[in-house]
Order: C-alpha cells, then sequence, then structure tokens
C-alpha cells in the first residue's frame, strides 16, 4: 500500500466521522459521538501514515524532501492540523458537537486534494525550495491557518445558536456549547492562529532573504498574507481595546477566513509571483 491509497483512505475515513459529529449533534447521543472521536483519530493516524509513508517514498525516489511542497502536499497537511487541533479543543472542553462543523473541514480540504485536478506526485525541489526553512515557514504559516479555520468553524455555531434563539431545549442547536464558551473559543484560537501566521511570515521573510537575497518584494503571496495578518490583528486588537465579542468577532473569523483561503488558494492560481510554483 502506498502512501496515496492511505491518504484516500483517510478522506471517507473523515467524510464518515463528519457523519457521525452531525448525527451525535441531531440525535444528541453520547454513544455516536463516542465512535465519532474514534473514527477521527484513526483516520489522524492513517493520515500520519500516509504522510510519513509519502517522505520516505520520496527518498526512495531520490529526491528526498519533506512532504510540504506543493498544492497536494500542503492542502494533505492543512487537512491533518485541523483534525490535530479540533481533537485538542475536543479533549479540552470535553464537547463532541464542535466535532460537527471543524470535521467536514478537513474533510472538504482532504476531497479537494484527492479529486481536483492538481499534481499529485512527488517532484523534485525548485531551487527556491532547497533551505533549511522550508519546513519552519510552512508548519508555522499552516498550524497558524488551521486554528483560522477552526475559528471560522465555531464562529458558524455561534451564529447558528445566537440567531436560531436555541436557549429552549427543543431545539438542536441548543446542544451546542453556551455562546460565552465558542467566543471564549473563538477568541483564543485567533490568538493562537495569530502566533503562528506571525512565525510564519517571519521565516518567511528570512528564507525570502536568503533565497532572493531581500526579505520582502511585496510578491503577491507576501501582500495577501501582511493582510490576513493585519484583518487578524484589527480583530484582536479590537477585543482587547473595545471589548468587541459576540456575533461581530464571529463574523469577523469568517472575514479572517475568506483572507485565509485566497492567501492560500487564490493567490497560487490567480495571481503570479514568486511563489507561483506553489501551485503545482
Amino acid at each position: 500500500m502506498d502512501s496515496s491509497q492511505l491518504l484516500g483512505i483517510t478522506t471517507f475515513t473523515y467524510l464518515f466521522a463528519s457523519f457521525l459529529y452531525i448525527a451525535t449533534l441531531v440525535f444528541r447521543s453520547s454513544r455516536i459521538g463516542a465512535f465519532a472521536s474514534w473514527f477521527t483519530v484513526a483516520a489522524l493516524l492513517i493520515q500520519t501514515a500516509g504522510i510519513g509513508l509519502r517522505w520516505i517514498e520520496s527518498y526512495r525516489m531520490g529526491i528526498g524532501h519533506a512532504p510540504l511542497t506543493n498544492m497536494y502536499e500542503s492542502v494533505v497537511f492543512f487537512a491533518w492540523v485541523i483534525v490535530l487541533f479540533y481533537l485538542g479543543i475536543e479533549w479540552k472542553f470535553k464537547t463532541r458537537t464542535i466535532g460537527a462543523f471543524a470535521v467536514p473541514l478537513a474533510f472538504l480540504a482532504m476531497a479537494y486534494a484527492s479529486f481536483a485536478p492538481i499534481n499529485k506526485g512527488i517532484s523534485p525541489l525548485v531551487p527556491a525550495l532547497q533551505s533549511n526553512w522550508l519546513l519552519a515557514h510552512v508548519i508555522t504559516c499552516f498550524v497558524g491557518y488551521a486554528a483560522f479555520a477552526i475559528a471560522a468553524a465555531l464562529g458558524i455555531m455561534y451564529l447558528v445558536k445566537s440567531y436560531s434563539g436555541s436557549d429552549s431545549g427543543g431545539k438542536a442547536s441548543a446542544v451546542l456549547p453556551a455562546l460565552k464558551t465558542l467566543d471564549d473559543i473563538i477568541h483564543k484560537s485567533m490568538i493562537f492562529g495569530f502566533i503562528w501566521l506571525s512565525a510564519g511570515i517571519i521565516t518567511g521573510a528570512v528564507w525570502a532573504n536568503s533565497a532572493w537575497g531581500t526579505y520582502w518584494s511585496w510578491d503577491p503571496k507576501e501582500t495577501w498574507s501582511l493582510i490576513t495578518w493585519f484583518v487578524y490583528a484589527i480583530t484582536l486588537h479590537a477585543r482587547y481595546t473595545r471589548g468587541i465579542s459576540g456575533r461581530t468577532i464571529a463574523w469577523l473569523s469568517l472575514i479572517g477566513l475568506i483572507a485565509v483561503v485566497f492567501t492560500y488558494y487564490g493567490v497560487n492560481f490567480l495571481l503570479s509571483g514568486l511563489h507561483s510554483y506553489g501551485s503545482g
């Protein structure tokens, strides 16, 4: 069995786990929720094995690099971090209903990686990627992106619960975590993601100086990374100085994710620049 088969299995396991989490929410069943958690953990382990095997396969081909260098590999890693981050939240806050909104994001990422017409092969690194900064830059950025994705999923939960007036026990959304809890986790997820995105921008600047002789060149990817950074910086600043919370921060979490998606995906395919090799 090769890495692509393991990652294909991961895609469908995340799909099944998503259905289980949704069923947990609809039927309010702790037993289904336990199955959902176990399937998600199993999917994460299978995906981890797939990523590790792909790394080994690159060495067997005489290429030998971390599987983080093209769109396919980065989307797979993105899904992996989303699930890892979500499971940490589930363990800490002892609630599985969040999985009905978070795990489908990982499935959609894996479905795109599996079925989209993008290069799924293992290719030699272009000169710009042949750097020890590769792992540091990619990992920090995608940990930040995953935290922002979870914050957006929580933002959707907040808006669903808020607009549905779900204080009455008869509504399915009444089983969602309390609005105050959701608001707190959204805020903490944004802080966590902001720290990692900042580290990603810094490591990227150092890497750029090593590869191209300049820390900043206003490449479209760099520019949109900075725009995304400012979206979250302004949001967090407003939280501390103006005390924004509730629906406002929930909507801002969705706006932030749109900026993340365009930075990560849109720039690669719509704008040409020094990072265009990432669209393969």
